[in-house]
């Protein structure tokens, strides 16, 4: 549906720092992307070869990010990720996954200044990282 050139034109990140690799499916109320990004040592979430379970928050939140301007044709003010809520994860390491990542975002809530997501991250089918994300628009 879209790729990570795409996904890039959409949100502030550029070059490494765009986690996601594509856009599987999108609607009104949820975003679905995959990514292989894990696996790449020019990561810059990387810390000495590992990618703490952590950093999956920003994963999910990039989703988040495409979301909005993906449904309105890349109009939505800029936000920025005021908090997370929640946040659980099976696996110390996501840089051990060797397959790809599947992430999903649902919007919980939207009003003119303000976003919610829940997000989950898996890897064939096992939950990896999950949580909510709270985003004020600029």
């Amino acid at each position: 549906m879209l790729d990570r050139a795409g996904i890039a034109a959409l949100i502030p990140h550029a070059g490494p720092m765009v986690l996601l690799d594509e856009v599987v499916s999108c609607d009104e109320r949820a975003i679905v992307c995959r990514t292989m990004s894990h696996t790449r040592p020019d990561n810059p979430l990387r810390c000495g070869g590992v990618l703490p379970a952590v950093c999956g928050c920003e994963y999910g939140a990039q989703a988040a990010a495409v979301h909005g301007p993906l449904l309105s044709g890349g109009r939505q003010r800029p936000g920025q990720v005021v908090l997370l809520r929640g946040v659980a994860w099976t696996v110390p390491d996501l840089a051990r996954i060797a397959g790809p990542l599947t992430v999903r975002a649902e919007r919980l809530h939207q009003d003119a200044r303000s976003l919610a997501y829940r997000f989950e991250m898996t890897a064939d089918a096992t939950m990896l990282v999950s949580g909510e994300c709270g985003i004020i628009l600029g």
